[in-house]
């Protein structure tokens, strides 16, 4: 059965991540075709990259940067849970995908972006770097609007019709998940 992460993207205090992401873990933990875990990056504590050689050469030398390789290792595909910070990710989503390299490869992922425009600039900065990371990218995504999802911008109250949003995408990150497993064990 494939293992797909849910990655929380951001660590500023008071964050709308973490609650999109429960969210959409809880619906995903409904289904029976795959695994589904919540990671947030708040709990690897990486400092901007501090590893002295290159990630492609996959020479870890911070044991943070061993942890975090040894959990994003374990998954067949990811869904990146982003908000929109000035037309793009977070800096701190950027930086933990930045760590690594090969853990990422041939692996698939879906984007649940969230903002004022709905998270799409933010995603669309994602899918750029994913391509670099060998991950092929989904194309349904979610996109929850901080006027119309949230109250008061906070407090997160999804619309009941986000959920097909997230099933859809779902569907797509498992069914690629599973194709490019097979490249991957190769």
């Amino acid at each position: 059965m494939l293992k797909i992460a849910i990655i929380i993207g951001s660590t500023r205090p008071g964050r709308n991540g973490a609650a999109v992401a429960k969210w959409a873990y809880e619906l995903a933990r409904r289904r029976t075709d795959a695994k589904f875990e919540l990671v947030d990056i708040t709990d690897y504590n990486l400092p901007l990259l501090d590893e002295p050689v290159p990630p492609s050469m996959g020479q870890y030398s911070q044991p943070h940067t061993k942890k975090w390789a040894a959990k994003i290792a374990s998954f067949d595909a990811y869904v990146f849970v982003t908000p929109e910070y000035n037309h793009a990710t977070s800096g701190a989503l950027k930086n933990a995908i930045d760590y690594l390299y090969a853990e990422w490869n041939n692996k698939a992922a879906g984007f649940i972006g969230y903002g004022g425009m709905s998270g799409a600039r933010a995603v669309e900065n994602l899918r750029l770097i994913m391509a670099e990371l060998q991950i092929a990218t989904v194309r349904a995504q979610v996109g929850l609007s901080l006027f119309l999802d949230f109250e008061n911008f906070s407090a997160f109250k999804p619309d009941p019709r986000q959920e097909k949003s997230v099933a859809a995408m779902l569907d797509q990150v498992i069914a690629w998940g599973g194709a490019l497993k097979t490249l991957r064990e190769k």
